[in-house]
């Protein structure tokens, strides 16, 4: 059964039309019954059957499922509305059998699937992008057991130009019903001239038991010789959670360094990381095993399992993987290739800039293809980096999570030269020449409109501006555009086509095949035209005949001659500029052009605006400022206000802050703290804030069965999506959030929440939600369901609650943890029960909080 909705976005917020008839799994099936739908001939659809194609074995079980419509006409919708015609969403039924006497442990792969149900539980988040990070783990009992899933076509994944078919897989493979690696074997730096190249490693380990299982221990060991270790292994933190560690296998239990009583937690059903650090392999090690021991919590039994990794010896010319730690305390990989021995180098101190390659969706760093697209330039006076973004599609498609990443590899850089005596030329870390393609093309587009002062020169390939440019919302369920320009402003910050004057001053080389049609070249038609009107002309080369990718794509002549060139370049960073824009739509996630920042906005939900022409500056919807030392020659005008930093004992050496009080632009000494309400860094921008985390995220709930399931839920959805790293932890288990650095999702159930303080503009209860405006009235919503927003922590970090007033509307605003890129997740959110089929439009209040966790005026309270 077919019915209009948006793709993936939207299903993220529910929009379902079948939920007003109670569900599809309230459904029996009815050859001749049929259903309203906008997309079929005679507005009606019915029930089909398909064949999947099937294969099993004892161990497992594969079915394939292809889902098309002939009943649709695709082509005459795709004429009016392009591709948006072709994102819907559709219900299939099938069965799962279990043979045997006894309960099978299993895990379930669902390949393109967003949501599903088994038997009579409802499970959201699946594993749309096909990464198998995370499957869920259940005990079934022999027989036959219901399968629902929810089919959503979307374009990013599926395409927009073939036939508008869904293609899914549904795997079942059995399990151990206790610890075992997630992935085979584990994530560890390659091996150059004899050692590794970093000393980061991490192993994916995943609970499958019925029980919560503590890891307390891991160790080398060596399969070829009793004599010694090929390793020592030394711990590494994983929030408040710390593993056991002893260099000697062979040495008694009470000798192993014990720097907490606990080891690491795996809840059942979970899959984390765990990371260590490993030393050097002997000369000739092909391969490295370690030992994990672990038991049942609460119980003395201690079992272990062994892991192996070969290891990849590569020239430390080549490209080579280097690993270390994201900012949410994970270990993440980037390629890395330094200058060529044959590079003639001239540069101020002997420091060579960046060369950034960002991969497209759906690739990993270390594929030869996103490795090899370089080669023809291998002696370019540059640090090449290939990030990966922590997943194939970058986490977020460069943004949050995704371009944390490529900080940190950005910053592994200085380890590496450490850590391997090189002694080549060093390394620039504040100058990027940033190229991509595709996915990393938008990405390319991301660094030069947000981190302008470190972009010395941009090459973006077949990327696209933004994703409403992509796929437009037009097919969306109908919502009050006082509703849906919420959900437009939560994504201002990756609407890239708005942000145009922040690359003014940029060396940026475009180029797109002209028949390309996974990325039409319009996007970059686009934003070409857009540089213009902004004055920041590029240069744009079309390929003719070419399409999305093709050999050689990032090393045309045209793009040869702009790498040297930009290599070779002795620019000053930051650039001064006589005259500039500052378009923000998110500070939390901006850098500085031209040496200032803006560090807050008065209403979130709208764009900030900065003009400076000499020492005059000009702000529209700007609360705070940050200004580096280039800035600062004389005094400045502010909106028309004489500011003579001097005279206000500020050091014109470093960076000086002002802000905005009662329509008065005063100066922020260095020691000022802002109080505890103010929202600043890492907390600004929309739930997606959540990722801007530093260490594994805790997830709390209260210990209920539903909202422990939950708890789990979130916890996979998000290893899932970013592979991120998270501690499950019921409230009665008292966990502090004080003592973490982590950002913190709390799962509530009525008035069973901790922390949110009288002054806070959302209050909850047993029987429901009251919201206060930006005008302090309150808004009282007994008929909410379920709720999402964020609360302020210390240390610029924050708490997404989930409230729900029942078990399903908990369930309801689990859906909106930021998972997908384009959903638009406002800072918070509360629906009602028709939320279900409606969308947006369910939602009763949605909008900011401003810089004193206040609502704005640009909210919604209805």
């Amino acid at each position: 059964m077919a019915s209009t909705a948006d793709g993936s976005t939207e299903a993220t917020w529910g929009a379902d039309p079948l939920e007003f008839q109670g569900g599809f799994r309230a459904l029996k099936y009815d050859h001749d019954a049929s259903f309203r739908s906008s997309l079929p001939a005679n507005g009606l659809a019915q029930w089909n059957t398909t064949d999947a194609e099937t294969q099993s074995s004892t161990k497992s079980a594969n079915a394939s499922l292809s889902v098309g419509y002939s009943n649709v006409d695709w082509d005459f919708l795709k004429n009016i509305y392009g591709w948006a015609s072709v994102q819907y969403q559709a219900w299939a039924r099938g069965d799962l059998f279990i043979g045997g006497d006894e309960t099978q442990h299993v895990v379930l792969h669902t390949d393109a699937i967003l949501e599903y149900w088994i038997d009579d539980t409802h499970y959201f988040g699946g594993d749309f992008y096909s990464y198998r990070n995370a499957p869920p783990v259940f005990h079934l009992d022999p027989g036959h057991h219901r399968i629902d899933i929810r089919l959503v076509r979307d374009v990013r994944a599926f395409g927009g130009i073939l036939d508008p078919a869904i293609d899914v897989v549904i795997g079942v493979e059995q399990v151990s019903a206790t610890l075992e690696p997630a992935k085979a074997g584990m994530l560890v730096s390659d091996v150059i001239d004899g050692r590794l190249a970093t000393p980061h490693g991490s192993v994916y380990l995943r609970n499958s038991g019925a029980e919560d299982i503590e890891v307390t221990e891991i160790y080398a060991t060596n399969d070829s010789t009793n004599s010694s270790t090929l390793f020592s292994v030394s711990r590494l933190d994983a929030d408040s959670q710390v593993l056991i560690v002893r260099d000697d296998p062979d040495s008694a239990p009470e000798q192993a360094v014990e720097s907490k009583s606990h080891g690491i937690i795996i809840a059942a059903g979970q899959t984390r990381p765990v990371n260590f650090n490993i030393t050097d392999p002997s000369q000739n090690a092909s391969s490295i095993t370690y030992r994990i021991t672990y038991k049942v919590v609460d119980s003395s039994k201690h079992l272990s399992l062994e892991v192996t990794q070969n290891l990849n010896h590569v020239s430390t010319y080549d490209p080579h993987k280097i690993t270390f730690m994201h900012p949410g305390g994970i270990v993440s990989y980037a390629m890395l290739r330094p200058p060529a021995q044959n590079a003639t180098c001239r540069h101020k101190q002997n420091k060579l800039p960046i060369l950034l390659a960002l991969h497209g969706a759906g690739l990993e760093a270390d594929n030869p293809m996103v490795t090899a697209a370089l080669d023809s330039v291998s002696d370019i006076c540059a640090w090449t980096v290939f990030p990966t973004g922590v997943t194939p599609w970058s986490g977020d498609d460069w943004h949050n999570w995704g371009f944390a990443d490529v900080e940190a590899a950005v910053d592994a850089i200085p380890a590496w030269i450490q850590y391997g005596n090189w002694t080549g030329p060093d390394v620039d870390t504040g100058r990027w020449i940033v190229s991509g393609h595709s996915n990393g093309g938008q990405g390319t587009w991301y660094a030069v409109t947000h981190w302008p002062d470190k972009v010395l020169a941009a090459v973006p390939v077949s990327g696209y501006s933004s994703i409403q440019k992509y796929v437009p919302y037009e097919l969306w369920q109908p919502a009050d555009p006082r509703r849906t320009s919420v959900i437009s402003a939560s994504l201002n910050n990756y609407r890239l086509e708005m942000l145009m004057s922040n690359a003014h001053g940029i060396p940026i080389q475009q180029q797109h095949g002209d028949l390309d049609d996974n990325v039409p070249a319009y996007h970059s038609r686009f934003l070409a035209q857009q540089l213009q009107l902004a004055g920041a002309n590029s240069s744009y080369n079309e390929v003719p005949d070419q399409h999305h990718w093709w050999d050689g794509i990032m090393t045309t002549p045209q793009l040869v001659a702009f790498y040297r060139s930009q290599t070779e370049s002795n620019e000053d960073l930051p650039r001064e500029l006589d005259e500039f824009s500052i378009v923000v739509g998110d500070p939390g996630s901006m850098g500085s052009k031209g040496g200032v920042k803006v560090t807050q906005l008065e209403d979130p939900g709208q764009y900030g605006r900065l003009h400076v022409q000499g020492r005059t500056v000009k702000t529209s919807n700007v609360l705070g400022i940050e200004f580096g030392p280039p800035f600062w020659k004389d005094s400045i005008v502010i909106d028309g206000q004489p500011l003579d930093l001097a005279n206000n004992n500020v050091n014109l050496e470093e960076s000086v802050s002002i802000r905005l009080s009662n329509s008065t632009w005063i100066p922020e000494a260095a020691n000022t703290k802002d109080s505890s309400l103010s929202r600043k860094g890492r907390q600004l921008g929309s739930m997606t804030a959540l990722l801007r985390t530093h260490g594994p995220i805790i997830v709390q709930h209260s210990g209920s069965a539903n909202t422990s399931r939950l708890a789990l839920q979130v916890s996979r959805n998000l290893h899932q999506y970013f592979r991120a790293d998270t501690v499950i932890s019921s409230n009665a288990e008292k966990v502090s959030i004080t003592n973490v650095t982590g950002n913190v999702v709390e799962l509530a159930l009525g008035d069973a929440l901790t922390g949110a303080g009288k002054d806070f503009p959302i209050q909850m209860s047993s029987s429901g939600i009251s919201v206060r405006d930006h005008r302090g009235r309150e808004q009282r919503y007994d008929e909410a369901r379920g709720a999402a927003w964020l609360q302020p922590l210390e240390g610029e970090r924050v708490k997404l609650v989930l409230w729900g007033a029942d078990d399903a509307g908990l369930a309801q605003a689990a859906r909106l943890v930021p998972l997908l890129t384009g959903v638009g997740q406002p800072d918070f959110i509360v629906l009602s029960e028709e939320a279900k089929w409606k969308g947006v439009e369910g939602a009763l209040a949605l909008g900011f909080f401003d810089s004193q966790w206040q609502i704005t005026a640009s909210s919604v309270i209805s």
